[in-house]
């Protein structure tokens, strides 16, 4: 079978679907929300068009409209992405990390969560209830900073240096614990990659800390981690009980993961490009200051 041109390829696109891609993009790059003005803007339609498809969108939950209206991703599309097909991604990330929240909550009674790098945010797509009496929850859809927080963190750490150096030119404050000095930031995430885990001391929410530790797939890339927040005041026993719970979440669900993807021909490796590098112990650079 021969490849389509590129001018059939052109020719028998659908612009409907095309501008509706361009939403989404623009959203993506949004994560704060955009107006109906923004959308106008991108996609170049009419405003009584581009109403007309935010309202369906928003109807099938696959946008958000906020009480101030403004337009953000919604929840419908964490739900796709849980059914991605295996001859697509190799392995459904949310059926395989899901039994290991549950059960890891079910043993430390805490809510716990995966979280992925989206955008300069990173952003909650699994969780499980915790049942102890001062269990704190999580909800699949919230976005979190990178720099503050024990999921951030890893996330941070385990970047592309050229994304490091980016997200460290502004680091909000949330709290007294937060760290916003770059120096102090890049011998944290050195840390996190010489251990392996992370911990939030009260950095995002002022008397909630966290233990995360990181999920990798077959290159060994870091593609999500695992999380329990808890609150303060728990003593150097639970928190040793959590973090080990926490590790051996993120390590059981990097081994199904590897489990799932099937291994590649030794040719087909030979012809892969090498992944652009990330931060890691062995080859860690401190990034330049700006």
């Amino acid at each position: 079978m021969t490849d389509i041109s590129e001018d059939a390829a052109q020719k028998y696109r659908i612009p409907v679907i095309e501008q509706m891609v361009e939403v989404f993009a623009l959203l993506e790059r949004t994560p704060e929300g955009a107006t109906i003005r923004d959308v106008v803007k991108a996609v170049k339609l009419s405003r009584t068009t581009v109403y007309r498809m935010l309202n369906t969108l928003s109807a099938y939950d696959f946008v958000h409209r906020s009480p101030a209206g403004s337009y953000t991703l919604g929840r419908r599309l964490l739900t796709l992405a849980a059914h991605v097909a295996p001859t697509v991604a190799s392995y459904d990330l949310l059926a395989i990390a899901q039994p290991h929240l549950n059960k890891i909550s079910e043993l430390l009674g805490e809510g716990s969560k995966l979280t992925v790098p989206s955008g300069d945010n990173i952003l909650v797509v699994a969780s499980a209830q915790g049942h102890g009496q001062y269990a704190l929850s999580a909800t699949a859809g919230q976005r979190l900073p990178f720099h503050a927080g024990a999921a951030g963190k890893i996330l941070l750490a385990f970047s592309l240096q050229e994304d490091i150096e980016r997200r460290l030119t502004k680091l909000e404050r949330f709290t007294s614990q937060t760290i916003t000095d770059p120096r102090q930031m890049l011998d944290e995430l050195a840390l996190i990659r010489k251990q392996n885990w992370a911990r939030d001391m009260g950095e995002q929410m002022s008397g909630v800390h966290a233990i995360a530790a990181p999920v990798r797939d077959h290159q060994d890339t870091v593609i999500a981690a695992v999380s329990v927040p808890f609150v303060t005041g728990v003593d150097e026993k639970r928190i040793a009980d959590i973090r080990q719970a926490v590790i051996a979440a993120a390590q059981s669900i990097t081994n199904d993961i590897r489990s799932a993807t099937p291994h590649m021909a030794s040719e087909e490796l030979a012809d892969e490009k090498p992944a652009p590098k990330r931060a890691n112990q062995k080859t860690a650079t401190r990034p330049k200051q700006r």
